[in-house]
């Protein structure tokens, strides 16, 4: 069981920890998306360098990787399906290959709750569409949809992923806490639509 554990924890960390918006954006654009807008390396910020495609590339790919981690870890170590999970998704925010700062998550965790149900995909990607074309804040639409996943698994699954459901819900707000303080002053930028 603890080789298990190790080996899990070891290729969920190192598939979330892939950062693909700096990558991509270092091959295609010979930029480092570090020193564009805010510095994230996630879909947001790769969209501000005016690069449609590479942005789309980098939600794939990172959702992508939130996916595989937990699908390979269903299949083979399915009793550590939350633990693959959550490292996956903290191994996006902390790379240690970009000493510990990453991207915010969102689209990680997309992968991660596509691998364990269509459902909470479903109601995440209906949720921030409608918060999105209702406010017109990405951040505040990727943090409302993560607290009405946690609140819809609390409420209507019965399983062990409600606590997971719970910590990345902290975990977003966390990684948007910046984001907050921007929404509470009205400088948080809006989504063009």
């Amino acid at each position: 069981m603890e080789i298990n554990l190790i080996i899990v924890a070891v290729y969920s960390y190192f598939l979330g920890s892939i950062p693909f918006g700096l990558v991509l954006t270092k091959i295609f654009l010979k930029k480092d998306i570090r020193t564009v807008g805010s510095g994230n390396i996630g879909t947001t910020n790769v969209l501000r360098t005016g690069n449609k495609f590479l942005a789309i590339t980098t939600l794939v790919l990172d959702l992508f990787k939130g996916y595989i981690s937990v699908y390979i870890t269903m299949f083979y170590f399915e009793s550590l399906t939350s633990l693959s999970a959550l490292i996956c998704f903290i191994g996006h925010i902390f790379p240690i290959w970009l000493k510990f700062k990453g991207g915010k998550g969102v689209a990680t965790y997309l992968g991660v709750i596509l691998a364990l149900s269509y459902k909470f995909f479903l109601i995440f990607g209906i949720s921030w569409i409608s918060l999105s074309l209702l406010f017109r804040f990405a951040s505040l639409s990727s943090m409302i949809s993560t607290l009405i996943v946690f609140l819809y698994a609390y409420f209507f699954e019965i399983n062990n992923n409600v606590l997971m459901f719970f910590i990345f819900f902290v975990m977003i707000l966390f990684t948007h806490k910046e984001n907050i303080l921007r929404l509470k002053s009205s400088t948080e930028n809006k989504i063009k639509l």
